[in-house]
């Protein structure tokens, strides 16, 4: 399926609600109950071919296939590790979380505090899988993943060592759920040895479709300890870990017993009378499920005498299983960051418990048209996608007692994890906040953005998945706008805006139009020089044909010292001739060549006054601003496939190329236009039309038997298409 294809495709499933939790999307398009029926029905075990029990499945470097830590491992079904595998014993616990060899602490930390509100877990484990009834060695589990939901499905083969399962595991040995939801987890990421190291937050977005908040303990608010109570009582999930200066501190236990660079989640926040005093307490959660804190208020400590029995008997403070409780002081002198992940989500800066208004978009970064970089790119800062949000109303009751509306920002990068197979990076990312100047919605050029500083952004750019900040703006209209630190950085992300009251959001210059206006001229409107030297062109007939057309052309701007070209294709002048031509005589007569001339002489001029270096050739960047002045408005998606099909490999336009390009623009649109008898904005084409009218011939096949009704937004994308089929 052709890149176009797949947009237009994937809108549709948008519009009827696929990619919702309601509605997940299958996995490399694995149906659960279609392969699961089948089994049963052949009465075999599911293998599952898109995540074989294989090496490449472990890992590709220190777990690849010829590393001493694969070396003896077997893939074994549960069945044969021990002689009753269950799913879930007796409701799923934290306890049930232990973890093996691999770095993925993070991970494990974010499926303990999913075992703390049973809905959230359902959601990701889906109840009613067992190894008794209907075993068919399948399961299957509902992850969050860069904006859509997406059900994974894996077989029941784990890798082992010795008997033993060689990653996470439950402290009894007989409970499966923890492992086959990490293998489901590596098999969306490519493989288990891409989720070594991470941030808890990651885990919690894709197990809620919630949204992250990080806090530095050191910086911490002053009602941070109501703020993380109002979490969880919402059922938000929160992580918490402490700093390391270096590698060899990494997973280095301090003489409290607390463990450096690792991932602990938060469980509980609840307040004690001691001595008369009411003292403030956390409990933390170790997924090693060891290893415990042995201050102040850890398991059997002294301080647990100071308080009534009653309350003692509310809070489990005491067993080996990598829980304990601390004091709020003492955990925001020794944890450095806390991570609380809004679910539905829930506003943590009102008193009042009220959801969030929220707005999602995905985006790209592609090199030559909207990989701009960061404002230190001034030359092509203002090519980045770009989104207006207009907030109107101010928060109730705020926290801080500060009026002004919160808005949450989060930018996502896409498929980090995966790219780590083939030694790529994560982009540097950021965005910068803009105070909208109540122009149309199009994109903000230099003029605006250039002259005015941004009002808000992320405090920094860094090379995560996701960089996101809480504001608080006064009413009015933003725009946002998302970037990599460098320009010409390609990538694909997901910007989510999350307010407390209504906020309309969108993404800029959504609009595309066409400003080309009909010239009406007669032969006696000629000027008799340019006359004499057409008909000195033109030959007996009077008329120009293809060949004739390209030979002008050519001999023209080869005189042109400013501009480069390498000679224009017989393409492009068939597109002209076919643009033009009034007779169907497929030439050029006298007044359409004027009609040409007066074209050429336009776009030459606008083509000199955006080659802003002299170098004879265009900036992709400058192609927006040039095509607009040419006049067509066009959106980001259209220029990406317009630089990708005319720039070379510079990113640069020359000048046949940059005619060709406004020729088949107008002819699109004029095609268009035709059809849209009442402008309406919509117009329907049945088979015939698209092949004949359109001039597209059999590269419209694909459209057999279909009608369509071409909405603005539908039009970007068969803009995009024709942009290819008329190249």
């Amino acid at each position: 399926m052709s890149n176009i294809a797949k947009v237009l495709s994937r809108r549709q499933d948008r519009g009827e609600g696929v990619g919702t939790n309601e509605k997940a999307i299958p996995f490399n398009k694995q149906d659960y109950q279609t392969l699961k029926q089948e089994c049963l029905v052949k009465k075999t075990l599911f293998c599952d071919p898109t995540f074989p029990a294989e090496s490449d499945s472990l890992g590709y470097n220190e777990l690849g296939r010829y590393s001493f830590k694969t070396r003896g491992v077997q893939w074994k079904r549960p069945k044969e590790l021990c002689s009753n595998p269950e799913f879930i014993v007796d409701g799923a616990k934290r306890t049930d979380i232990c973890q093996g060899a691999l770095g993925d602490c993070w991970l494990l930390a974010a499926i303990a505090s999913l075992t703390l509100d049973n809905a959230i877990l359902e959601r990701v484990v889906p109840p009613g899988q067992s190894f008794i009834e209907d075993y068919a060695g399948i399961f299957h589990f509902q992850l969050w993943q860069f904006g859509e939901w997406v059900d994974v499905v894996i077989d029941d083969r784990l890798p082992t060592r010795d008997g033993k399962l060689l990653f996470v595991h439950s402290a009894e040995g007989s409970e499966f759920w923890s492992a086959l939801l990490e293998k489901a987890y590596a098999k969306l990421n490519g493989s288990y040895e891409a989720l070594t190291g991470g941030s808890t937050t990651e885990g919690f977005e894709d197990f809620t479709g919630g949204i992250a908040e990080n806090y530095e303990l050191s910086k911490a608010p002053p009602y941070l300890f109501k703020l993380m109570q109002k979490a969880l009582t919402l059922g938000s999930l929160l992580g918490c870990s402490i700093d390391i200066t270096s590698s060899y501190e990494s997973e280095a236990v301090t003489s409290l017993k607390l463990v450096k660079g690792h991932a602990y989640s938060v469980t509980s926040a609840e307040e004690v009378h001691s001595y008369g005093h009411l003292v403030q307490l956390v409990r933390i959660r170790n997924p090693w499920g060891q290893v415990e804190w042995t201050g102040p208020w850890s398991d059997n400590s002294k301080e647990w005498n100071s308080i009534q029995p009653e309350e003692k008997a509310k809070l489990v403070y005491s067993g080996e299983d990598g829980e304990f409780w601390m004091a709020y002081s003492d955990f925001i002198q020794q944890f450095s960051k806390l991570e609380i992940c809004n679910l539905t989500p829930d506003t943590l800066s009102s008193e009042d418990a009220s959801h969030w208004n929220y707005n999602q978009f995905e985006g790209n970064w592609r090199v030559g048209s909207t990989a701009g970089g960061c404002r230190n790119n001034p030359a092509t800062f203002c090519s980045n996608p770009q989104y207006v949000i207009k907030l109107e109303e101010e928060d109730d009751d705020p926290l801080d007692g500060e009026d002004g509306c919160t808005i949450l920002v989060g930018l996502m990068q896409k498929d980090g994890r995966k790219d780590k197979r083939f030694g790529r990076d994560l982009n540097t990312i950021g965005f910068a906040i803009y105070k909208f100047m109540g122009r149309n919605n199009i994109n903000l050029g230099p003029d605006v953005l250039l002259r005015q500083r941004s009002i808000a952004g992320s405090n920094t750019f860094i090379n995560l998945r996701e960089v996101s900040e809480r504001f608080k703006l006064p009413p009015g209209e933003y725009v946002i706008i998302p970037s990599t630190f460098e320009s010409h950085r390609k990538g694909s992300f997901v910007l989510r805006v999350f307010t407390e009251k209504e906020a309309a959001a969108s993404p800029m210059d959504t609009e595309i139009s066409a400003d080309v206006k009909k010239q009406y001229i007669s032969e006696s409107d000629v000027d008799p020089h340019f006359k004499h030297l057409f008909n000195q062109t033109a030959g007996n007939d009077s008329e120009v044909s293809v060949f004739e057309l390209q030979q002008i052309l050519d001999s023209v701007t080869s005189k042109q010292t400013d501009v480069k070209t390498d000679g224009f294709s017989m393409e492009t002048c068939r597109h002209i001739i076919s643009l033009l031509d009034k007779d169907g005589s497929s030439k050029l007569g006298l007044v359409e060549f004027h009609i040409l001339w007066k074209k050429i002489q336009k776009y030459l001029e606008v083509f000199k006054k955006h080659d802003t270096d002299n170098s004879g050739t265009m900036s992709s960047h400058e192609m927006r601003d040039a095509v607009k002045e040419a006049g067509f408005q066009l959106n980001n998606e259209v220029l990406e496939v317009i630089i990708s099909r005319y720039a070379n490999q510079q990113y640069a336009i020359d000048f046949d190329c940059f005619v060709g390009c406004l020729i088949r623009l107008e002819m699109l649109f004029k095609i268009f236009k035709t059809f849209d008898k009442k402008n309406t904005g919509k117009i329907e084409l049945d088979i015939l039309q698209v092949t004949h009218k359109c001039e597209c011939g059999l590269r419209f096949l694909y459209l057999l038997n279909l009608a369509f009704s071409f909405t603005n937004v539908f039009f970007v994308c068969v803009l995009q298409w024709l942009c290819l089929a008329l190249s």
